[in-house]
């Protein structure tokens, strides 16, 4: 992974930042110590399993909140569902389900986040996220530290440059800011 080098521009450049994480560790502690939002992403990431019934993606994101518990002792409160809320392949799985469980994340007490732009399907990252940003709405990009996103990386520290000279404001995800979210097509 390469998160430790993601830290390590974020800190540089004095931006905080929000981590959808899927275990605890020793970077969940480093990036909530350094004061970037920590959020739960799903254990497994393993869409058959997760969207194949609301009692397993339950049990898939409280692998995560117990995970990142044991690391950092707080109960995370934002989520972010493997391929967004509008996914469709969770169709391929259980028709609905996608329906329900926005419902019941929100009936737990989570806040779902989805993306306006995300750097995971270019391989001209830079350019794909300054053309996605807009001063008229809250941008939030999604971005990737699994080794095959090494363009994210490298892309990185330009793209916070390009932000900062152009007036954008870098905030790590609070219960202010204004959610960002898909339709749910399932």
């Amino acid at each position: 992974y390469l998160t430790k080098e993601i830290l390590d521009i974020l800190d540089e450049e004095g931006i905080k930042a929000t981590f959808f994480v899927t275990s605890g560790g020793e970077y969940v502690k480093r990036a909530y110590n350094s004061g970037h939002t920590i959020a739960l992403h799903t254990s497994s990431h393993k869409y058959s399993y997760v969207y194949s019934s609301e009692e397993n993606y339950f049990n898939d994101l409280n692998t995560v909140s117990d995970s990142v518990y044991n690391s950092i002792g707080i109960r995370c409160k934002f989520i972010r569902f493997p391929g967004g809320s509008s996914n469709t392949i969770s169709r391929n799985y259980n028709k609905g389900i996608m329906s329900r469980l926005v419902n019941a994340v929100t009936n737990k007490g989570y806040v779902y986040f989805d993306w306006s732009g995300d750097t995971n399907n270019s391989n001209k990252i830079y350019n794909n996220v300054i053309n996605g940003l807009s001063h008229n709405k809250t941008n939030i990009v999604l971005m990737h530290d699994s080794a095959n996103h090494r363009g994210t990386v490298n892309a990185l520290r330009d793209i916070i440059r390009y932000g900062k000279d152009n007036g954008y404001l870098f905030k790590a995800i609070t219960n202010d800011t204004p959610v960002v979210r898909h339709g749910v097509n399932n």
